[in-house]
């Protein structure tokens, strides 16, 4: 009788996660890179819950923007900004009512050696350092961020001929990893989790030297049936992707 019982157990277990397979779908979501490491965390914990599986694909705003209007199968993008959201919602590109901010980002003046960026930030203006990494201000709002920082303290004309462009985010971040340059400019969630700086040293950028980086959201049209996009855009809203999104260092609502 007990074996009989196991045997059922077992089977109606199989059945039900046959079921839960069935169910689940895929989205394809395109993510500013200043947001890749906090979405592959949030798509760990989702893909856990839902069963549904998250593909990623990070890159400049700019270029993921470029790739979506010439065809590319994303679902969800993520943008580091709400220009791009805007526009594609204003070319009726996305699900309508689906665009919302997801996190307000922090720009941070960098360094991977310890001590060599003070509170203050005064280090720019000591220009000891041979280079200085920002995003291209074209295609990345981080970089177009620096660029107004820079112009602020009327430093920009100053250190031009010292700057290293990176396409995006990520790519400006490494050129500080690597050494090829002394500081730079680069997302707080780069360098900053649980509460606390990683690693180097870093001069929290204030709010008032740049335009607020208010990044939104959208379902893309292609994926109005899609359950995935959509639960995951549940996810992010939930308590749970908040605590997450801030923990980087963002402010979400």
């Amino acid at each position: 009788m007990l074996s009989r019982v196991k045997s059922f157990l077992f089977v109606v277990s199989v059945t039900l996660f046959g079921m839960s397979l069935a169910c689940a779908d895929t989205v394809n979501v395109a993510v500013a890179a200043n947001f890749a490491t906090p979405i592959r965390v949030i798509a760990g914990q989702f893909e856990k819950e839902s069963g549904h599986k998250v593909l990623i694909t990070s890159g400049s705003t700019g270029k993921l923007y470029a790739q979506i209007k010439n065809g590319a199968p994303f679902d969800i993008l993520l943008s580091a900004d709400n220009e791009r959201p805007r526009l594609l919602e204003e070319e009726k590109a996305i699900v309508p009512g689906s665009r919302f901010t997801y996190a307000i980002g922090k720009l941070a003046l960098w360094s991977a050696k310890e001590g060599y960026v003070d509170q203050e930030g005064l280090v720019l203006k000591k220009q000891a350092y041979r280079h200085l990494s920002i995003a291209a201000p074209k295609l990345a709002p981080y970089g177009r961020a620096a660029q107004q920082t820079l112009e602020k303290l009327k430093l920009w004309d100053v250190v031009k001929p010292k700057l290293v462009q990176g396409e995006n985010i990520a790519q400006t971040y490494q050129f500080v990893v690597s050494g090829n340059a002394e500081l730079g400019f680069v997302a707080l969630s780069q360098v900053y989790e649980n509460g606390k700086l990683k690693s180097g040293s870093m001069w929290l950028v204030p709010d008032g030297l740049y335009t607020p980086i208010l990044q939104d959201a959208v379902i893309l049209s292609r994926a109005a049936d899609n359950r995935a996009a959509k639960a995951l855009i549940d996810y992010m809203k939930s308590e749970v992707g908040l605590r997450t999104i801030r923990s980087f260092g963002y402010s979400a609502q």
